[in-house]
Parts: structure tokens; sequence; C-alpha cells
């Protein structure tokens, strides 16, 4: 039976299986928003397959928490969870979306992000939890703008 993934938002229910998701990658999930407000989870057949966040920073976004569980991979799972947060950036107003990453440049690079120095991050996006205590400093940050 071939595989049906449905990408729904998210919200406080899917909590835990976004929180699972995120441990089995290694991710941080201690500032995990508790209403996740702005996620969005990809199912199959009712299981949590993959996961995604948007957190809004003035006219910036902070994509965070890409997730895709392994053998789901090369399905276009993290591509369809990323035009999601993007058009939900466009929807809400932003003109750019930062992220932080130290597995993913190469995948993120494919999809238009391009390096930045964290510095000339926006000083409010420099206050987020993810920049502040979540992410290590050696975590590369990206930027697109949408």
């Amino acid at each position: 039976m071939a595989n049906i993934i449905t990408i729904n938002t998210a919200g406080p229910t899917y909590r835990e299986a976004i929180i699972d998701l995120l441990q089995s990658e290694r991710l941080p999930v201690e500032d995990l928003p508790l209403n996740l407000t702005n996620f969005f989870i990809a199912m199959d057949n009712g299981f949590a397959v993959g996961a995604i966040g948007l957190e809004v920073y003035g006219s910036a976004g902070l994509l965070r928490s890409l997730v895709v569980k392994g053998e789901y991979r090369k399905m276009k799972i993290g591509a369809s969870l990323i035009n999601k947060i993007e058009q939900l950036g466009k929807s809400v107003g932003l003109d750019t979306i930062y992220l932080l990453t130290e597995t993913a440049q190469q995948y993120f690079t494919r999809k238009g992000y391009f390096n930045i120095e964290r510095k000339d991050a926006p000083a409010l996006l420099q206050q987020s939890s993810e920049f502040t205590h979540a992410c290590p400093a050696s975590a590369i940050l990206m930027r697109k703008n949408i």
C-alpha cells in the first residue's frame, strides 16, 4: 500500500508526537511552545512522520523544528513542510525567514536559503530561545527572502 501523507496544522494534541520526532533526531525540544501555534505535522495513516514550526519576530520568521522520520526521507515531505511554512510566513506579512542548523545546510541551500553571520540577524530574533540557548553557537544561520 502506498503512503498517503497529509500535512495538517499541528496543535497541542500533537505535542508529544512532535517531541518524539525531534528527540529521535537529537533536535532541541526544551523550548517547544505548548500550543504549537504556526506548526504543521505530516501524518501517514495516523502516525506522525514529520513536523515544522515558525516563530514570528516582527517582519522576520524563524523556521524551527523541521524533522522527517528517516524512512520517510526522499519523499519530498520536508519540501512540502517548508512550502507550508513559507506560505504561512507570506500570509502573516513576513519578508524573511531565518533558520539555525548544524546538519542540514546543504539541504536548505537547495531550498533557496543562504548563510549569514549570526550578528546580522534582526535583534528580536537574536533574543529568541533558539539563539540564546537551544541551538549551540556552532549552528549556522541561514535566511531566505520570501
